[in-house]
């Protein structure tokens, strides 16, 4: 994800582009595509395609028409056509490939009804977009302190000015409907610009700012990820997952989405294993279901008012022994069942070398028995030889 001036420093640390998003190598662009089409040259009867997709601030892309026909290629700064004034973004993507992403997305083909490039940015341009990028953060705590007197239930998650100034767009997040009329006001008085509400879900907040999730990698969302499919807790019951809200719950405070990841697995795994509420008879008691491993296909059963001896018996058995319920037959008792399980045997170091033991050197050597006993022979033969 990271460009190259992103890289370590000399002393290791991280130096970090500084970009925000805006890196002109589009290196820290989230799911940049390779251009797998831009060595190869079009037919003779094949006209070139002209539309071009063009970045923003946090990922967002749109497309645009080339109608100038200009000679761009990625990572080139261009001015394009905005509601009122112009936007500045960077290009991400040229020719044919274009065309397979606008299909990818639905969009229109006809280039006619796309806004269009207007040129190149000039240094003016570059330099009032990025005096624009820098007011950013400041405008954001202002307007969080400006809701906050107007009693407003909403969080301004983010601010993305558009690339001449003349217009402001304020993300923000909200339980129930804001009436945010006099907050507008507010805003156009201090802020002296077109202001444009813009709310969205916790998701795509978490999305556009980023982070590192409890399995320390950088959030999918932010990363990868860009359908958010609904996610229910009973994702969490078919892993057999403690439906604990502090873990499922990701930094966006909904559901983790990764919990829609393996759930298929789980869910075709489960087709074979008999639910946890089906009771076993036996002869020496009604047998109740306590835990389950779904891939090792072990279920622990365990007798009624007997809670802490649990049997582990195999999904198949379980379903033998439920057959033979079903025909009106009590098996003997879930002790029977019990497959004996080898230990798992753990490897140790083998010396497959021939090298000597890795605490060889721990202890010192004792060296003075054996030179007393040198001392003593050496003695013994100085009598011998004066006798």
């Amino acid at each position: 994800m990271g460009c190259t001036s992103c890289a370590s420093g000399a002393d290791g640390q991280p130096k970090g582009c500084k970009n925000n998003g805006t890196c002109g190598t589009d290196g820290c662009n989230k799911l940049t595509v390779f251009d797998w089409l831009g060595n190869m040259s079009l037919p003779a009867d094949m006209a070139p395609f002209y539309g071009v997709e063009v970045r923003f601030k946090n990922g967002r892309k749109e497309f645009f028409d080339n109608r100038e026909h200009l000679t761009l290629s990625i990572g080139d700064v261009v001015a394009t056509e905005a509601s009122s004034g112009h936007d500045i973004g960077i290009v991400t993507l040229t020719g044919e490939l274009v065309r397979v992403q606008m299909k990818r997305k639905k969009e229109t083909l006809n280039l006619e009804a796309l806004p269009k490039v207007y040129r190149k940015a000039s240094q003016k341009d570059i330099d009032v977009w990025q005096s624009c990028r820098d007011k950013e953060a400041g405008i954001q705590k202002q307007s969080r302190e400006i809701a906050m007197r107007l009693d407003l239930k909403m969080k301004i998650s983010d601010i993305e000015y558009q690339g001449d100034g003349s217009k402001a767009t304020f993300y923000y997040t909200a339980e129930d409907r804001v009436d945010f009329r006099q907050l507008i006001r507010e805003f156009a008085r201090i802020f002296n610009t077109r202001i444009e509400m813009k709310q969205v879900g916790f998701r795509q907040e978490a999305a556009r700012l980023g982070g590192i999730g409890s399995c320390g990698r950088e959030l999918c969302c932010s990363t990868w990820l860009t359908d958010f499919r609904s996610v229910s807790t009973s994702a969490a019951r078919y892993q057999q997952l403690s439906l604990n809200p502090q873990k499922l719950a990701g930094q966006c405070g909904k559901l983790k989405c990764c919990l829609n990841f393996e759930l298929d697995s789980y869910m075709d795994a489960l087709k074979v294993i008999p639910k946890m509420e089906v009771k076993l008879k036996t002869e020496k008691g009604i047998g109740l279901c306590q835990k389950i491993d779904i891939f090792k296909g072990l279920m622990w059963y365990c007798y009624d008012q007997q809670w802490m001896n649990w049997h582990e018996i195999p999904v198949h058995k379980v379903n033998e022994i439920i057959e033979l319920n079903k025909k009106g037959t009590v098996v003997e008792s879930l002790e029977a069942y019990v497959e004996a399980i080898a230990p798992i045997k753990k490897e140790t170091f083998n010396n497959v070398v021939g090298q000597d033991s890795l605490t060889r050197f721990d202890q010192p050597k004792n060296t003075n028995k054996r030179n007393r006993s040198d001392g003593n022979a050496r003695r013994k033969n100085r009598k011998k030889n004066a006798t």
